[in-house]
């Protein structure tokens, strides 16, 4: 299993590196996956802005986009953009590390085959996400 986190054009360090490792090896087995290759790359609204342009012509903000490249083992590139994440936990007045951790397995859960284009499987996305946040609070309390 090979999980590595990374940045382009911002400075940002991810917290507790080997335990996310472990949280996102736990969701996802939850769906029978195992992750090959699954890199995070965190960036900046101007960075993501520009892959959204070019890779799948969205001329707008967003907080993530993911490329699958290999469902099951997963391989896949994530990227995240800290502005964005940042500028949503404000909105739903959430700490930071509430919003990044339910981005970063909102973007696993797609590759495990998850989807959020109705309002059903929406609504079913948000319970996925908050049973991993639920997990990863759950096991860091602990520790």
């Amino acid at each position: 299993m090979a999980i590595h986190f990374h940045t382009e054009d911002i400075r940002f360090d991810l917290k507790q590196k080997r335990r996310t490792k472990q949280w996102l090896k736990q969701i996802a087995e939850r769906y029978s996956h195992h992750i090959d290759a699954l890199q995070f790359i965190f960036c900046s609204d101007e960075y993501l802005l520009q892959i959204n342009q070019r890779y799948l012509n969205h001329d707008y903000y967003t907080d993530i986009v993911t490329f699958p490249y290999q469902s099951n083992p997963i391989q896949s590139d994530i990227f995240i953009s800290i502005d964005r994440v940042k500028d949503n936990a404000s909105q739903l007045e959430l700490p930071f590390e509430n919003e990044l951790r339910r981005v970063i397995a909102h973007g696993l859960l797609h590759l495990c085959g998850l989807d959020d284009k109705t309002e059903e499987s929406k609504n079913a996305m948000r319970k996925e996400e908050d049973l991993a946040l639920v997990e990863w609070f759950a096991a860091t309390d602990t520790k």
